[in-house]
Formats: C-alpha cells, structure tokens, sequence
C-alpha cells in the first residue's frame, strides 16, 4: 500500500458529530482546606462527544470557566474530526488555545475534550480504554488521600479506619497547616494518623507547598520517626531547586507535578532531579494523551509517575503503563463521581481493576437525574 492510499484508510473513520458541556457545582461534606487553600464546593466540567450513535464522556476540576472554553475555542475543532484521531485533535486544541492561555483552565478544557475522545474511540471499537491503550497490568495500586486541615481528630480518625476497613493501606494526610505556621498541630495529626492505621500500613503526607525548604527539612526528619515514606509537595512545585535540596536531604520519598499543564513541564520537573516520583493530573495536563507522554518521560529517567485525583479518569491510563506506582483515592473526588456518575470501582483491597468487566472505555457515564441538582451551565 503506498503512502497516499495509506493516509485515505486512517482518515476514513467516524466523524465526531455533536459535543456537548456542562458545569457542575458540588458543595462538600465538610468545608475543605489543606496548607494555603480552603473551599466549600468543587467544580467539573463534563464534555461528551458523540459519533456513529457513540458517546465519550470526560471530565475535567477546577473552574466553570472550563466549559466557556470548550465551548467558544474548542468545539469547532473537533466537531467534523476523524474520532480515531485522537492525537491529532488535542494538537489542534493544544494549538488553538496558545492565545488565550493554555496553563491553567484552558488546558483543563482540552483535557476534558481529550479523555472523552479516547472514551469515544473505545466505544466504537467495543473496548475498555485499558485494551485499547494496551495492558501493561492487571490491578493498580491506589492510596487513600484526604485528611484535610480542617478536620477535626475524630473526622480524620473515622476517615483513615474508613480505608483501613476497605484493605487500602496506603493513607495520605494534608499538613503545612496555614502555610507551615502550626508545626506542633501538623506532628500531633501525623502522631494520629500512625495511630489509625498501625504500623503496617505506608503513611504519606502533602504539604501543598505550605512549607519553607528548611523548615520542610525538619519537619520530614521528625516524620521519619513517625513512618512518613511520602513527602508531596513540601515546598511550591514551581521551587524545582527547592525541590531537589529537600529530596537530597530527606529519607522519604519527594513528589509532585500535579499542577502540570503540558509536557515539558513534566521534563524539566523529572529531569531536574527534584522529584522520586512524578505525579501527573489526567484532568489538567491534556488529558490521555499527555498523561501517557508524562509517564514515558518518567520512564525514560527512571521514576514511577502516580494519577493524581480524578481517580476513575487516571485507572485505565495508570494501567497501561509500567511505571505507575499508585493512584489517588481522594476523597472528595471519589464522593463526587460515585454520586454523579455509573461505573466506579471498588478499591476493596487496596487496588482496582479497570475493565475487568467488559465495559467499553473508562466505564463511566454521567448519571443525568443526579448530576441536574447541581448544574450551573
């Protein structure tokens, strides 16, 4: 077959023929916060693109903003495009934002348009996404992530035997409490949280950046006595020497990466030596097809990469790869998609299965009666 009749068959596929957003706003249980931030609700920006009697469904947290985006720049781009193409869309996307501002919402929006692609294409083939991408496991580890600075010690006792009794024994907590200015409140939570979960269980903690780069070396040091083997985001992400003098100090493993908005973001952070392990948010980073980027830049400088949040968007993906070390069960984005949507997996054991059941993508679709109470566009 010669080139030209070669490129006729690949572009001979489906025709996306209808895109669709909405915002959702969900308050949550309890008020939230964590080292420089607090909140009352979260926002997700649903995308579904359809084709050949086909819907793809993907998601995106942040700002409603997102779905002005999709919208206004990005709908005319995929509507009318081969929906197995779904490389060549997110570079139009990628592209066409360039002006408005990519970092941020606007490549949040176009991971939102990407995973549902992906999620199309896998229906039209009759696949889960994990067979279409390719297997490289069965099961995905996921750790328990919550334990907000707002909790008070019952509320965060309750939460962490909550995982305990589902067989997760990887827990995460939140410290650097007011920006690393309540050191003491911080220990006594960790001192908790080894209490909770005994001592066979792996301990980790995220200081979102609320802490200064000695002051994060302290305070690891005295985590270590407590068990600590995961340190997030001790000092701003954006600090990558910051990054690399914590690492070099502390016995705990560094991560971070969550606030990656394209590619060379996640090369500069992997090969700068600052981080153990890269964590990549599908949501944010431009969906499927830069999060499998992300991991292979990992790979290739021998670091594992772990889903950050939006754990039933990261499960197909993180099992394609071999590096993945975890996922995220975070809390609130858990309760959120169990309420919105059919599908989710069940963590019993400390692991999930994407796929296993036969269903095609990522196995998610919108719950429409549940999800209208809380639309805002």
């Amino acid at each position: 077959m010669n080139r030209a009749a070669a490129s006729a068959v690949v572009r001979d596929g489906p025709v996306v023929e209808r895109l669709s957003v909405s915002a959702y706003r969900v308050p949550t249980d309890l008020p939230g916060g964590d080292a420089t931030l607090t909140w009352d609700a979260t926002t997700l920006v649903v995308t579904e693109v359809t084709a050949a009697g086909r819907t793809g469904t993907g998601w995106t947290y942040g700002s409603a903003a997102a779905a002005q985006v999709v919208a206004d720049e990005l709908a005319g781009l995929v509507v009318g495009f081969d929906a197995f193409d779904v490389p060549a869309a997110n570079d139009r996307m990628s592209r066409a934002v360039r002006n408005t501002g990519r970092p941020g919402v606007a490549a949040g929006a176009v991971s939102a348009v990407d995973t549902a692609l992906w999620d199309l294409k896998a229906h039209l083939l009759g696949l889960p996404l994990v067979r279409l991408l390719g297997a490289a496991r069965d099961e995905v580890a996921v750790y328990g992530s919550g334990g907000l600075t707002t909790y008070d010690d019952d509320r965060l006792e309750e939460q962490l035997r909550g995982w305990a009794e589902q067989g997760i024994d990887r827990v995460k907590i939140k410290v650097g409490e007011s920006w690393g200015s309540r050191e003491a409140r911080d220990l006594h939570r960790v001192r908790l949280a080894r209490q909770t979960v005994g001592d066979g269980a792996e301990l980790y903690v995220d200081a979102n950046g609320g802490y200064t780069r000695k002051q994060a070396v302290r305070m690891a040091s005295a985590m270590a006595d407590l068990g600590v083997v995961w340190l997030e985001e001790p000092v701003s992400s954006d600090d990558l020497a910051g990054l690399r003098e914590v690492r070099d100090a502390v016995t705990a493993d560094v991560a971070a990466g969550e606030y990656g908005y394209d590619l060379p973001y996640f090369a500069r952070m992997a090969a700068s030596g600052a981080v153990d392990c890269l964590q990549a948010d599908v949501t944010r980073c431009g969906g499927v097809t830069v999060w499998l980027r992300a991991a292979a830049v990992a790979e290739g400088l021998g670091l594992h990469i772990s889903g950050h949040c939006a754990p039933h968007l990261h499960a197909h993906v993180a099992a394609a790869v071999p590096n993945t070390r975890h996922l995220e069960w975070f809390h609130d984005h858990v309760r959120i998609e169990t309420m919105l949507f059919h599908g989710t997996l069940d963590p019993e054991g400390g692991t999930v299965t994407p796929g296993a059941g036969g269903e095609p993508g990522h196995g998610l679709t919108l719950d429409r009666t549940a999800a209208e109470r809380y639309r805002t566009t």
